[in-house]
């Protein structure tokens, strides 16, 4: 008698579509807990992106503004004694650095100390709210790259009549909106017609808070003594360095040393800097917020596991196989990280772009933030269940089945 040996059937293979409906079983029967659970992941994702896309875009906006206003500007101020007085520096200083050959162009301004700002006469004195009065070149405005929002400049008839015009900070401390014929300051006991206001001035921010007035009226009616204060000069951009280093020996000779020389654009890209430290921290907090949320994800994969014993039983009974079962769990693990990641990558890109055009911003979101985002919740989503997923494949099918 032939034994007939019958032939051994293997287990059918899951295909990826197959992978993916089984693992959406549990995202589908329990919405609510998918939901909640996905809620976490995509609030530390969004963190993430936000950050990132909101520090791009101020950096971008930073090369936008120094594009347009340059970082060939270097200004130069009177500094302090030996003694540690006040120094002054001398009134042909400006003629002076015009004869070095790269400097493009050179203007300035003179603090006329005495003379105090009020918007009225009623004004207590001691109320001067930090304002300050200079004497100004026609040609400030084109050398420091300023902008009128109200009014005019001065002019070559303006300057020598008691006319201002305004700094944005001034402004607004005044309570002045626009300049016109009828808006009057007191400066120095004497009233100025308001023919300018200025948009800030990323560049020499001193303008913000001052009164600017013609050279002429300062020297004759505010008690100036036509020193300049401090100088502001473009130079060409590859020379930049050359003219820096004879710049204080050129506006001061005798006391090159008494001369302050910055770069305001150091200022902004410090000021970046700043904000960019603040920005990785947030990320930190991004970061532990995307950390809970994975933990959550296990939280509700192990809980799933224990609820759908009977369910692990009856598959294997059925022939499934201690792969295809930890397969399961870890691909539901994975599409509700996957959820959660889209939804905060989502997030996080609207804020950005919100938050940009509110400010007046270019968006700027990098793919590389995006894709790390993703691929980030995938590597939580993996980690989240994995031991869930060990555990459902380990139940034996009576096991299983005998849990009430």
């Amino acid at each position: 008698m032939v034994a007939i040996q019958r032939p051994r059937l293997s287990p059918a293979r899951m295909r990826a579509a197959d992978v993916m409906r089984v693992g959406a079983v549990g995202l589908r029967t329990r919405p609510l807990r998918a939901f909640l659970s996905a809620l976490g992941i995509a609030i530390g994702i969004a963190a993430m992106v936000g950050v990132v896309g909101l520090s791009s875009s101020s950096g971008a906006e930073l090369d936008r503004q120094l594009s347009a206003l340059g970082t060939n500007l270097l200004t130069l101020s009177a500094g302090s004694t030996i003694t540690g007085e006040a120094a002054q520096l001398p009134k042909d200083a400006e003629a002076m650095i015009e004869r070095i050959g790269p400097v493009q162009a050179v203007s300035s301004i003179g603090k006329a100390a005495d003379a105090k700002v009020y918007r009225s006469e009623q004004i207590p004195e001691a109320q001067t709210g930090g304002i300050s009065t200079y004497a100004a070149r026609l040609d400030l405005p084109a050398t420091v790259g300023a902008t009128l929002r109200s009014g005019t400049w001065l002019n070559a008839a303006t300057e020598r009549y008691p006319a201002a015009v305004i700094g944005s900070l001034t402004a607004q401390r005044l309570g002045i909106g626009a300049a016109g014929p009828d808006t009057q300051i007191i400066v120095g006991g004497i009233r100025f017609t308001v023919v300018g206001v200025l948009e800030p001035v990323a560049l020499a921010t001193e303008l913000d808070s001052g009164v600017l007035v013609g050279w002429p009226v300062a020297e004759s009616r505010l008690g100036f003594d036509g020193h300049p204060t401090t100088l502001y000069t473009r130079s060409e951009e590859a020379k930049l360095e050359s003219v820096r280093q004879v710049l204080a020996g050129t506006a001061n000779p005798e006391a090159p040393n008494e001369v302050d020389i910055s770069r305001p654009s150091d200022a902004l890209a410090a000021k970046q800097a700043t904000s960019q430290a603040f920005a990785n921290l947030l990320l930190g907090v991004g970061a532990v917020a995307l950390l809970v949320g994975g933990v959550g994800v296990a939280n509700t994969m192990v809980i799933s596991v224990l609820e759908r014993r009977a369910e692990i039983g009856l598959r294997r009974s059925l022939g499934a196989t201690r792969g295809q079962i930890r397969t399961q769990f870890l691909a539901e693990s994975l599409l509700l990280s996957a959820l959660g990641g889209t939804g905060g990558v989502l997030l996080g890109t609207g804020v950005t772009m919100g938050y940009a055009l509110y400010s007046g911003w270019p968006s700027v979101v990098p793919a590389w933030a995006t894709a790390g985002g993703l691929a980030a919740t995938l590597l939580i989503g993996a980690i989240a269940g994995l031991y869930p997923a060990i555990r459902a494949s380990r139940l034996s099918p009576t096991e299983a089945l005998s849990t009430p």
